[in-house]
């Protein structure tokens, strides 16, 4: 689940600690999308491991009977989901089409998370989250010019037939980063004389059948169960991030929430969870802005969540990230 791995891997650290295993731990992850491995088609890879296993010449020159030399064309790993052949881009169209999202409000969310993102920027607020590399300390995706207009302009990605309305302005770009959060128990950072930012309180994963839901909407059903099992409601929280991987993606979400029908078909809810604010949703800017580097993403939102935290020296803040393969993860944060 390669959009929460840092996320995961933090809850892995912190259910070590609650278990008394480790005092401490470092969770994070890491990803290079400008360096992804090229690979062989599988007959020229089949090819190659034969003949690097050959132990005489002319058993190499066997492994070469008719050889063509597209077997040595390199091909890009696929980007679509091996359960259906589709693209996560196509399966969120599907997605904004089933639940009626509007291109326009699409690139209302994109447009608010390039001026959150800005604004954090401009008031310090990644000073000491970001480190510098080769001199560079603002990643070069966030666009804090960007227009409705300039949204307007761009062509759908995904979906060329006319009726598409995903673009690269409201989907995030695949970039390059890593995000490591520190975790400990409350006692050993007394002990030790380290600032508790905030408390990581809860967390839930959940999956979907494909065939039944679109891909992005498993943290419709895992946020109700974290919900239910901390004894919140939906608008009890001071911050809200929900992870960008497209901006219909997260309309789809807070729709689902909404919707009296979902809620009691699908979440077994007398009354619908709720309304997320606007004015609280994403408040430093998400992915559409920032970027998504896979591995790394669910590291960052917990560890902005957290500071967002400290610097409002209290309150509760949840975390909702869609992953490939029909699955999510959320979590509660608190102060």
């Amino acid at each position: 689940r390669a959009c929460a791995t840092g996320l995961d891997a933090a809850i892995t650290v912190a259910l070590k600690i609650s278990a008394g295993m480790i005092d401490c731990g470092i969770a994070g992850g890491a990803e290079s999308m400008s360096n992804v491995a090229f690979y062989l088609n599988p007959k020229g890879s089949r090819r190659l491991v034969k003949f690097s296993k050959s132990k005489s010449m002319m058993d190499r020159v066997k492994t070469l009977k008719g050889f063509n030399f597209k077997e040595l064309i390199p091909e890009t790993p696929p980007a679509y989901e091996p359960q259906t052949g589709r693209s996560m881009g196509e399966h969120c169209e599907q997605m904004a089409k089933t639940w009626s999202i509007s291109r326009r409000a699409q690139d209302e969310l994109a447009l608010a998370s390039h001026r959150n993102g800005a604004a954090a920027f401009a008031r310090g607020f990644y000073s000491d989250l970001v480190l510098p590399v080769r001199g560079i300390e603002r990643d070069n995706n966030l666009r804090a010019d960007t227009s409705m207009e300039k949204m307007e302009k761009l062509k759908p990605a995904f979906d060329f037939s006319g009726a598409g309305t995903l673009t690269a302005g409201n989907s995030s770009p695949l970039t390059d980063g890593a995000a490591m959060v520190f975790l400990a128990s409350e006692e050993w950072a007394k002990r030790n004389r380290f600032p508790i930012r905030a408390f990581l309180t809860g967390f839930e994963s959940a999956a979907i059948n494909l065939k039944e839901e679109g891909l992005l909407m498993a943290p419709t059903y895992a946020v109700p169960k974290l919900l239910d099992r901390r004894g919140f409601g939906l608008g009890d929280f001071d911050f809200y991030e929900i992870h960008e991987a497209f901006a219909a993606q997260v309309l789809c979400t807070l729709k689902a929430w909404e919707s009296p029908e979902f809620c009691r078909t699908k979440l077994g809810k007398e009354a619908p969870l709720g309304s997320v604010p606007r004015q609280k949703l994403n408040v430093a800017g998400g992915s559409v802005a920032l970027g998504h580097p896979f591995g790394a993403t669910g590291a960052r939102i917990l560890a902005t969540v957290a500071k967002l935290l400290d610097e409002k020296g209290s309150g509760k803040g949840l975390i909702s990230i869609c992953t490939g393969g029909g699955m999510g993860t959320v979590a509660t944060i608190e102060k």
